[in-house]
């Protein structure tokens, strides 16, 4: 256990009804005597008049959590004051002048979890939970935060770790008649557990898109409804929609919640083959909104422009996209001939939609949730990049031990592969970890938490 105790204002800044400031360490209790709540009983709320130098400066109630049963594992105090900044950064202050430090982003967190109170999967659930965007996302995020995502890790890291004792006792039985390397159990094993992991691997990347959302553009000449369409999912008239081309000359962003997807949706200026100086501009931000998405919705009026054109107008702005993150949206389709829903030729599909008499929204809807991922069932869990990027390390052990096993019998270089497998695994839960991972991990946290 750390050797200092930290204070911090654990609810957000700002005026509030209530002010809660966290106190972790040996000096906690003492600390919070001197401020007015002494003598607590642990888990149980105590009415006190806070103070500071024997003068009471706030009233409110005071909470005892003893380690290791708290959340660091240390000695707790929670005081929870009226939320006036000045009252609280008195008591704050005092805290200091009593022995406190103030304390690091995430340094609560990261005390829980170097005192084996939660793990680091855990930890970073902790602030996707704050930080979720969406009502789903909260659920993923809680589901790690219980523990879901870290169990499905440590049974990966077990069955990699009976694999591991199996093909050693092979190695140390090698001259035995019996040939456990080629038997066919260890490729089996690995087979199955390989399978496993993609099943992780694919649920991760569900609970990363739920947890970060899609960053998404809307692209297309003027006058094609891309403000009405950015309307339409905003549920408000954030955009300028008129009869007049052109209108929006700039980005708009808009966050929103489209079924538990979180997404940001941008509605850029018309590509104009002809733009005047101040649409230059516009179509070139534009541009650099669309290279930088994750899926680039391009808006035409069906009425006026015909698929073809479309796809030659992206070539001519020379947008620089792979074709799978491109949806060709055909709007206006109760003006015109084109049928509303999904449309293919052999270049690729597109979806005719009306935005004015709300017709093939909902598969546009849709799609975007497929795009994600997100189709059927929720995440059980909750994902970050690094953890992906560690669990697409173990598959590519596994993946190299079985062509070891298959094609050498080379039961030494299985066996460190595997050894290589399990490393990456143990590097979600924080088994294995770096000071720098950590450092990294924590100072994104905000501050109190």
């Amino acid at each position: 256990m750390s050797t200092d105790t930290i204070v911090a204002l654990a609810t957000a800044p700002g005026r509030a009804g209530i002010g809660v400031i966290r106190l972790s360490g040996p000096k906690a209790f003492a600390i919070a005597a001197q401020l007015g709540a002494a003598n607590l009983t642990p888990r149980l709320a105590k009415f006190c008049h806070f103070q500071i130098h024997g003068e009471a400066v706030d009233s409110g109630l005071a909470l005892a959590f003893p380690g290791p049963a708290s959340f660091t594992g240390e000695d707790v105090v929670e005081l929870h004051a009226h939320g006036s900044p000045v009252t609280l950064k008195q008591l704050i202050r005092c805290s200091l002048d009593l022995g406190a430090r103030l304390a690091n982003p995430g340094e609560f967190s990261q005390r829980a979890f170097l005192n084996a109170r939660i793990d680091l999967a855990q930890a970073e659930a902790i602030a996707d939970l704050i930080s979720s965007g969406s009502e789903s996302a909260a659920r993923a995020a809680m589901r790690s935060l219980d523990g879901v995502f870290s169990r499905r890790i440590d049974q990966l890291a077990e069955q990699i770790i009976e694999l591991r004792k199996y093909v050693e006792a092979a190695i140390d039985f090698a001259e035995e008649e019996i040939d456990f390397l080629g038997d066919g159990k260890i490729a089996s094993q690995l087979q199955q557990l390989l399978a496993r992991l993609e099943e992780t691997l694919t649920e991760g990347k569900k609970g990363q898109k739920l947890l970060q959302g899609l960053n998404i553009v809307i692209l297309g000449e003027p006058n094609a409804g891309k403000s009405s369409l950015l309307n339409h999912f905003a549920g408000d008239d954030r955009a300028i929609v008129t009869d007049v081309a052109g209108t929006t000359r700039d980005t708009l962003t808009e966050t929103i919640d489209l079924g538990g997807l979180p997404i940001s949706i941008t509605d850029t200026a018309g590509l104009n083959a002809k733009p005047d100086p101040v649409e230059k501009i516009g179509i070139e931000r534009a541009l650099q909104s669309a290279r930088k998405a994750d899926l680039v919705l391009v808006l035409f009026d069906s009425n006026n422009r015909s698929v073809e054109q479309t796809r030659s107008l992206l070539q001519l702005h020379q947008l620089d996209r792979a074709s799978a993150d491109i949806l060709l949206v055909a709007n206006k389709t109760d003006l015109s001939t084109q049928t509303t829903g999904w449309q293919q030729d052999d270049k690729g599909r597109w979806l005719g939609i009306s935005v004015k008499q709300r017709e093939g929204l909902e598969e546009l809807a849709q799609a975007l949730h497929e795009f994600a991922g997100l189709q059927g069932e929720a995440p059980a869990f909750s994902a970050r990049d690094r953890h992906l990027v560690a669990l697409q390390q173990a598959r590519s052990h596994l993946q190299q031990a079985i062509e070891l096993l298959a094609n050498q019998q080379a039961g030494e270089l299985v066996a460190e592969e595997l050894r290589l497998g399990h490393l990456a695994l143990q590097e979600i839960t924080g088994s294995f970890s770096s000071d720098n991972l950590l450092g990294e991990i924590f100072s994104s946290f905000c501050v109190g938490k």
